[in-house]
């Protein structure tokens, strides 16, 4: 998010906590203006109930958000694993070429040096 990677696991806690709250904040903000846009038209409502249909409009979106962030979390988490799996089996097959290579090198090179003795 910050690319604050390099940053102490403390720090990137409280980094990481701040960004939280920051999110929640907005999305309660969002959350709070998708409300009053959502009961702008219903002028026959009180203002009590207004206020109660905005406050439960904004619970809503909220808990949707969250369970969005959620997902998108989860989803992370796999793709990531799955993505460390295929860089270390690519590392592997690297690593085994080079080994390989080096070995075909050395080869020819003691074909070689035999060859002229």
């Amino acid at each position: 998010m910050t690319g604050g990677d390099s940053l102490p696991s403390t720090t990137r806690a409280l980094v990481d906590e701040i960004e939280g709250h920051l999110l929640v904040t907005a999305t309660r903000a969002e959350g709070r203006t998708a409300a009053a846009r959502f009961t702008a038209p219903f002028d026959w409502l009180g203002d009590d109930r207004r206020q109660e249909v905005e406050e439960r409009f904004e619970a809503e979106y909220l808990a949707l958000a969250r369970a969005s962030w959620q997902r998108t979390a989860e989803r992370a988490g796999r793709l990531r694993g799955e993505y460390e799996e295929r860089y270390r089996a690519l590392r592997r097959r690297l690593l085994a070429g080079c080994l390989l290579g080096a070995c075909a090198v050395l080869g020819c090179a003691g074909v070689v040096v035999l060859s002229r003795g």
